[in-house]
């Protein structure tokens, strides 16, 4: 017997693209998102600032439309960007790829930044955070870590 209920759709993983400077996770992000329905959230720390494009590896604009990226050029230096907001502008990209049925791609995080977005997907409901995720805490944690190598 049917409930009349549809099947919810299987949850969506986020996977995570860390390594040093240098180290290709653009141009191996880049190579991803072309073959994949995944879209990239950018977790570096500099390239939320409109304006610094010298000295930050930000990918171009003619890059960035022809494959999805998110939380580049989203404030002006001048601005403040902490870490709470951080979290909540990753956890919003993350649910509107989500929405989409794509995957979230992030990319360049730091050990403390994912540490934040760790802790915060520790105390929120899973249909909104990172806890979604199949690879919660009992599969070490709710982020698939890669490195390019």
């Amino acid at each position: 017997m049917r409930s009349g209920r549809s099947p919810e759709p299987p949850q969506l993983p986020v996977y995570v693209l860390t390594g040093p400077t240098g180290a290709g996770k653009t141009d191996w992000a880049i190579h991803l998102a072309e073959r994949a329905p995944v879209e990239i959230v950018s977790v570096d720390s500099a390239l939320v600032y409109r304006g610094l494009d010298i000295g930050t590896a930000k990918p171009s604009r003619e890059l960035r439309a022809r494959v999805p990226h998110h939380l580049i050029d989203i404030c002006d230096p001048v601005e403040s960007y902490s870490a709470g907001r951080f979290v909540t502008d990753v956890l919003a990209s993350i649910q509107a790829i989500h929405s989409r049925r794509r995957i979230p791609l992030l990319v360049g995080v730091s050990h403390r930044r994912r540490a934040d977005l760790e802790a915060s997907a520790e105390h929120r409901e899973p249909a909104r955070g990172l806890a979604a995720s199949p690879m919660g805490a009992g599969a070490g944690g709710p982020f698939r870590t890669a490195r390019p190598t």
